[in-house]
C-alpha cells in the first residue's frame, strides 16, 4: 500500500513538472483577477501586493530563461525585452496592462512548452517500449529473471508470448509471429524461425523462442532510432538558424527605437511625456518578435514527430527543408525499385523431356550453391514440390557456373558462354534471346552434346513501386534509375517501373558521376537506395534516402530513413515537407505583418497596451498551433 502511495505521488509531481508553467500561468491569472477587484474597491495598496505576486509567478521561468541566456549566449533576446516592457509598465502605473502582458506571455511560453512535449511524445512512447527485464538462460539451463542493463552479448534469452524483445538478436529454437511496428511502423506481424533476426522492442504475438542477443543495449537497433529522432529534434534547420542570429540584432534595434521613442516625440510633436514614455512601451511590447521566433521551431518538430510515426525518420530540420524542393529523385535498382531477390519466371525443357525430372535434376546441383540464381531455382523447385532432388557432387567454377554428376553422368549448368552458345541459340528456336530481351537472366542446363533445359530469373519490381513513381511524377519531380545491370535488363525494370528514365551499367563510382551531373541540371536531387553499396552516391546527393527496413547502415549513411521498404513513403516525405514550408511560410508572413501593424497603429496613438499585448501574445499562439498541425496526418 505505501509503495502505490509513493508511486501516486511520484505520477503526481512528474504531471504538476510538465505543466508547471501552465499552472503557473493560471495562478498568474487568479491573482490578477484578485489585484483588479481589490482596486476597483478602492484598494489600491492590496491591489498593487496582488499584481506583484502575478508579476512573479507568471514571469519567473521566462525571466530566469531570459537571463540565462543572455549570459550564456552574451545576446539579448525577446524574454528580456518582455520583462522591461512589463517593468516599465508598472513603473508609469499602468499595473494591470503590465500584469496581463506577464500573463499572456506565461500563457504562450506554456503553449509553446505543450508544443515542443508533444513533438518529444514519439521518443517518450519509444522508450517506454524498451524492456526493463529479461529471461537469462543459464548454461544449466535454468532461467532467471534479470535486468537489461546485466546482458551481454552471446547470452540466451527466453521471450514469452506477449512478452517484449530484450534485445537484438537471433533466434535459436522456436517459432513466431512478431508485432514489429515499434520499429518499421509495419502493424502487420511477422512470422519469425530459426535464424532470423529480431529486435528489441518488438512484441512476441504467439510461440515461446529462445534468442542469442548479437549487440548490446547500446548498439540496439532500437537505441538507433531513439538516438536518431533525439539528435533529428535538436538540430536546427537553416531558418531556424537564421531567425536566432536574427534576433539578437532585432532586440537591440527594438531598444535603440524604443530610447528615441522617450524622448523623439516629446520634443518634435509635442507629446506629453508621460504619452511619449507610454507609447515607447507599447512599443517595446508590440515589436518584439515573439511570433517570428516561434514560427519555425514549434513547426519543424511536429513534422519530425508526424514522420516518425509514419514509418519515416528524418535526421534534422535541414533535410525535411531539402526535400521541399526536391526537382529529381535517382533509385537505385537491385534492392530499391526491386525485391533483390531474384525468382523463377520460366523454365523450359527440351522437347520430348520430362519437365519435373530435369528440374528437380537441375535443383539438386543448384542445392550444393550458395549464389542467389541457385536458391531462387531450388525455391522454385520447392514451389513445385519437388524436394527430393538427386544427389550430385560439384564443381565450382566462379565467373562461369558449376559442372555437376549425378549418377556417374556429367552435366553443366551456367550460361550460353559456359555451355556453348550455338547451342544455346538452337534451343527451342533460341527462345533464351525472347527471354533475354524481357530483362532476365538465362541458366542453361546440359549434358556433354546438348542443352536439356534452361531456367529464367527476373529481380522483380516492388508492387509499390510504380505507384510510388506515379505519386512522385504528379509533385512534378522527376524520376531516374541507376543500376550496374547490362543496357537490356535496365531498360525492362525501368519500363516496369515507369520510371522517367534509366542509366545501366553504373559502378558505385559513377553513380556519383551521375548524381552530380543530376544536381546541375535539377540543383536538388535525392538518391535512394539500400544504404551499403550505395553510400557514396547517398552522401552526394542533397538528400539521401534509405530503405531501411531495420538494417544499421541504413541509419547511420542516409539523411532519411524509410524504417520499412514503402516507397510510397517518399511522396509522403516530400508532401510533408512542403506542408511545413508552406506553414512556415505562413507564420513568417503573418508574424511580421503583424508587428509591422501595430507598430504603425502605437505611432498613430490608435493602439493602447493591453490592445498591443493581445495582438502580439495572440499572434504567437496561433503561429504555434498553425505550427501544431502538422502533427496531424497528411493525406
Amino acid at each position: 500500500m505505501l509503495e502505490i502511495t509513493k508511486e501516486n505521488n511520484t505520477h503526481l509531481i512528474e504531471k504538476i513538472k510538465e505543466h508547471a508553467e501552465l499552472i503557473a500561468a493560471i495562478f498568474s491569472g487568479l491573482f490578477i483577477l484578485i489585484a483588479w477587484l481589490l482596486g476597483k474597491d478602492g484598494h489600491t495598496a492590496a491591489s498593487i501586493v496582488f499584481y506583484v505576486i502575478a508579476f512573479i509567478v507568471g514571469g519567473f521561468a521566462k525571466a530566469k530563461e531570459g537571463v540565462e541566456e543572455t549570459i550564456a549566449n552574451k545576446e539579448l533576446n525577446v524574454e528580456f525585452l518582455m520583462i522591461l516592457a512589463a517593468i516599465g509598465s508598472a513603473i508609469i502605473g499602468y499595473w494591470t496592462e503590465g500584469a496581463i502582458l506577464i500573463f499572456i506571455f506565461a500563457v504562450s511560453g506554456a503553449l509553446e512548452t505543450y508544443a515542443m512535449n508533444k513533438s518529444h511524445k514519439e521518443i517518450s512512447a519509444l522508450m517506454d517500449l524498451q524492456p526493463e527485464e529479461a529471461w537469462l538462460v543459464k548454461d544449466n539451463g535454468e532461467i532467471e529473471r534479470v535486468g537489461i542493463s546485466t546482458l551481454q552479448v552471446g547470452d540466451h534469452l527466453l521471450v514469452k508470448p506477449g512478452e517484449r524483445v530484450p534485445a537484438d538478436g537471433v533466434i535459436i529454437d522456436g517459432m513466431t509471429t512478431l508485432d514489429e511496428a515499434a520499429i518499421t511502423g509495419e502493424s502487420i506481424p511477422v512470422s519469425k524461425g530459426i535464424e532470423t533476426d529480431v529486435f528489441a522492442g518488438t512484441v512476441n504475438l504467439s510461440g515461446a523462442i529462445t534468442m542469442k542477443m548479437t549487440k548490446s543495449n547500446m548498439e540496439s537497433l532500437f537505441q538507433k532510432i531513439i538516438d536518431l529522432v533525439q539528435s533529428a529534434q535538436s538540430e536546427k534547420s537553416p531558418s531556424q538558424q537564421f531567425i536566432e542570429r536574427f534576433e539578437g540584432t532585432y532586440v537591440k534595434c527594438v531598444l535603440l527605437a524604443v530610447a528615441l521613442m522617450m524622448f523623439i516625440p516629446h520634443f518634435l510633436l509635442d507629446w506629453s511625456f508621460q504619452t511619449t514614455f507610454y507609447r515607447a512601451m507599447v512599443l517595446l511590447v508590440v515589436a518584439s518578435p515573439c511570433a517570428l521566433v516561434a514560427s519555425i521551431m514549434p513547426a519543424t518538430l511536429s513534422a519530425i514527430s508526424n514522420g516518425a510515426k509514419n514509418g519515416i525518420l528524418f535526421k534534422g530540420g535541414l533535410h525535411i527543408e531539402h526535400l521541399s524542393v526536391l526537382k529529381a529523385i535517382a533509385f537505385d535498382k537491385t534492392g530499391t525499385l526491386t525485391q533483390g531477390k531474384p525468382i523463377v519466371t520460366d523454365f523450359v525443357a527440351a522437347k520430348g523431356e520430362d519437365g519435373k525430372a530435369l528440374l528437380s535434376l537441375l535443383a539438386g546441383i543448384e542445392a550444393k550453391s550458395n549464389h542467389p540464381l541457385a536458391q531462387a531455382i531450388t525455391k522454385y523447385a520447392v514451389a513445385n514440390e519437388l524436394t527430393n532432388y538427386p544427389q550430385a557432387q560439384i564443381e565450382d567454377l566462379p565467373g562461369f557456373g558449376l559442372k555437376g554428376i549425378v549418377a556417374g553422368k556429367a552435366y553443366k549448368v551456367g550460361k550460353a558462354d559456359f555451355v556453348g552458345e550455338q547451342l544455346a541459340r538452337e534451343f527451342e528456336n533460341n527462345i533464351a534471346l525472347e527471354l533475354a530481351e524481357q530483362g532476365k537472366t538465362v541458366i542453361f542446363l546440359s549434358d556433354d552434346t546438348r542443352i536439356l533445359a534452361l531456367a529464367a530469373m527476373k529481380d522483380t519490381v516492388r508492387p509499390e513501386a510504380k505507384h510510388a513513381i506515379s505519386l512522385l511524377k504528379s509533385m512534378g519531380i522527376q524520376t531516374v534509375m541507376l543500376t550496374g545491370d547490362n543496357e537490356v535488363t535496365a531498360k525492362a525494370i525501368a519500363k516496369e517501373a515507369a520510371v522517367d528514365s534509366y542509366i545501366a551499367e553504373c559502378l558505385p563510382e559513377t553513380k556519383v558521376n551521375h548524381i552530380k551531373e543530376l544536381m546541375g541540371s535539377y540543383h536538388h536531387v535525392a538518391m535512394v537506395g539500400d544504404g551499403i553499396n550505395d553510400a557514396p552516391a547517398l552522401a552526394t546527393a542533397t538528400s539521401g534516402i534509405a530503405m531501411g527496413e531495420g538494417t544499421d547502415v541504413a541509419l547511420e549513411t542516409a539523411d532519411v530513413v524509410l524504417m520499412k521498404n514503402d516507397l510510397t513513403k517518399i511522396a509522403y516525405a516530400v508532401k510533408l515537407s512542403r506542408k511545413m514550408q508552406r506553414i512556415v511560410k505562413q507564420n513568417m508572413f503573418f508574424s511580421i505583418a503583424v508587428i509591422a501593424l501595430l507598430i504603425i497603429s502605437n505611432f498613430m496613438q490608435a493602439v493602447d497596451l493591453p490592445l498591443g499585448v493581445v495582438g502580439h501574445e495572440g499572434s504567437t499562439i496561433l503561429v504555434i498551433l498553425n505550427g501544431l498541425r502538422l502533427l496531424k496526418k497528411i493525406k
